[in-house]
């Protein structure tokens, strides 16, 4: 498998930013990211926005400047034109060099300790990816208890195929809203243990293994895609998850700063104009889904 043996604490993750005209919430974001408990990150930001870059902005600059001087890598580009996300995604892929690599949105907080945990648990259950879903806090006490439905792994995370209008497709509701973290207040143990939960996706903070998302075909359908569209983050995921399983934790320790789009035309959703699981390609020895106890969720 490609997690390897390594030393924990030795590896490096990749973590793989795509940002487009929010120069402020990339800098609340990076410094998330700087404050992490995981002590070999390299960090890449794509930078599409329209003007002037994020990256030469001043408060970008600073923390950039913070980064480096406390030991961070963190590698820029500015990437246009703009031809839509999942060539954005696709660009990023492209420079991890790491086993695993953590996408992360440009408007997301972290825990400190939250690429550790996910780290701990992607090499405990050997799947596609593990994410921590963002919590939207200016929906609390909003209560929507037919939302809060959880399905917990109680063995390892195994494949699963989720299609549109599913009854598993309608996991997405428990990530909208503050609804996870009031389900995550409810059933807070305080023993430190990350839960494993079953999920349609995961928006805005993903920590994938490298070598199982290339292998699932990672962002490449961007060519089949007009540069107006949304969903790619889904598709890529389902496609992992169909091969190699993937799931969330819980607690999350991801926050959404709530700020408004910046993908507004969304009349074209990948999931529903592409296959979630095309033809398999060879992958150089990965185990596909069937020698993983795979199963479609209909």
């Amino acid at each position: 498998m490609s997690g390897g043996m390594r030393g924990p604490l030795r590896e490096t993750i990749d973590v793989l930013v795509p940002t487009c005209n929010r120069p402020a919430a990339l800098a609340v974001t990076l410094a998330t990211l700087g404050s992490q408990s995981w002590p070999r990150l390299r960090i890449v930001v794509s930078d599409q926005s329209e003007l002037r870059g994020a990256c030469d902005q001043a408060e970008v600059q600073a923390v950039l400047r913070w980064l480096r001087a406390t030991g961070r890598q963190v590698d820029t580009f500015r990437r246009l034109p703009r031809r839509g996300m999942a060539e954005q995604r696709a660009f990023l892929l492209a420079q991890a060099r790491s086993t695993y690599c953590l996408f992360v949105d440009d408007d997301v907080i972290l825990d400190p300790d939250l690429v550790t945990r996910l780290h701990g648990v992607i090499r405990e259950e050997r799947c596609g990816f593990v994410g921590s879903a963002l919590h939207g806090l200016s929906h609390l006490g909003q209560l929507r208890p037919a939302q809060e439905a959880i399905e917990f792994w109680n063995g390892p995370v195994r494949p699963e195929t989720v299609r549109p209008g599913s009854t598993a497709w309608a996991r997405h509701h428990l990530h909208s809203a503050a609804n996870l973290f009031h389900v995550q207040t409810r059933l807070a143990t305080g023993d430190g243990v990350a839960r494993r939960y079953k999920v349609a996706w995961v928006g805005g903070c993903v920590l994938f293994d490298t070598a199982l998302l290339r292998a699932a075909g990672g962002f490449d359908f961007w060519e089949s895609l007009p540069a107006q569209h949304c969903g790619e983050d889904v598709l890529a995921q389902q496609r992992v998850m169909a091969r190699y399983g993937g799931c969330a934790i819980l607690p999350s320790g991801a926050y959404h700063m709530e700020l408004p789009t910046t993908v507004t035309a969304r009349e074209v959703d990948a999931p529903y104009v592409l296959p979630l699981v095309p033809d398999p390609a060879p992958d150089a020895g990965l185990p596909d889904a069937a020698s993983r106890g795979a199963g479609t969720i209909e």
